[in-house]
């Protein structure tokens, strides 16, 4: 029977980094467009830093993330920071690295546990890495960005209009250092797509998707082959991803050898 080896601090704290910096460096670029048309802010108070957008409502681009025990004191100004824009407040709680007087102080505001999201690691080993030979994939060139769009869009349930804001927002990453999309085609038409974020070290699986149409068809364990074999060609030493728990993602993550790093609670105000 296998061993269970429960990740250490420094891991989780890897971990944790890691989806900090992409979202950071995603976030500043988006910002940085002309005009800033998507209203992004992101604003360090204590441990933590908020994102928030004005134009991009999800709860993945308006968020507390590295929130610490010791921020006990700058809970209610993270409050006020997502109040005074007319946002509801999410933080990511973490396991480990707050304890039970953070919770407390929480509940005391109103918030509450929502939900859970899972953080998912793989220590690299270049000679256990092999990309799918039955399924092409593809580096993504820039005059693709609408049909990454496409598929972003299409297989996470949002409107097809939001194709060319996805395109935009998406395409001014192509240039930063650490960025890498993938694309899965099939008779020239855009299946599945993916993305990832590599520094210090460390690559980001920061997001994957397919097509319904074309799901069930191994496309994305494909792109997970994929982007762990590039993160070995850039000598990382560890891969990142999140998912939800015990989803197909989550069983694709697995299959590939990725294992459970920790999963963490999300807290929101209650309505």
């Amino acid at each position: 029977m296998e061993s269970f080896s429960q990740p250490s601090e420094a891991l989780i704290l890897d971990i944790e980094s890691s989806e900090i910096d992409y979202m950071t460096d995603r976030m500043e670029a988006i910002r940085e467009r002309i005009g800033n048309p998507e209203g992004v802010e992101m604003e360090r108070i204590g441990h933590a830093i908020c994102f928030y957008s004005k134009n991009m409502p999800w709860p993945a681009f308006n968020t507390v993330k590295g929130i610490r025990s010791s921020d006990i004191p700058y809970v209610s100004d993270m409050i006020r920071f997502y109040r005074s824009r007319e946002r509801a407040i999410q933080i990511e709680i973490v396991p480990s690295l707050v304890d039970q007087q953070l919770l407390n102080v929480l509940s005391q505001e109103g918030l509450y546990a929502s939900g859970y999201h899972t953080s998912m690691y793989m220590e690299m080993n270049p000679a256990a890495i092999d990309e799918s030979k039955d399924i092409h994939v593809e580096t993504l060139q820039r005059e693709e960005f609408v049909n990454y769009a496409m598929v972003h869009c299409i297989g996470t349930g949002l409107p097809e209009q939001g194709i060319p804001a996805v395109a935009r927002n998406n395409e001014v990453l192509y240039d930063r250092p650490g960025w890498k999309f993938f694309m899965v085609y099939v008779e020239q038409e855009p299946a599945a797509a993916a993305v990832m974020y590599v520094k210090n070290d460390i690559a980001s699986l920061t997001f994957a998707a397919t097509i319904p149409d074309y799901r069930r068809k191994g496309f994305h364990i494909a792109l997970l082959k994929k982007r762990l074999a590039e993160a070995a060609k850039q000598h990382c030493r560890l891969a990142v991803s999140q998912c939800s728990y015990q989803s197909q993602s989550h069983r694709n993550m697995e299959k590939v050898g990725m294992k459970l790093g920790y999963i963490r609670t999300l807290w929101k105000e209650k309505s």
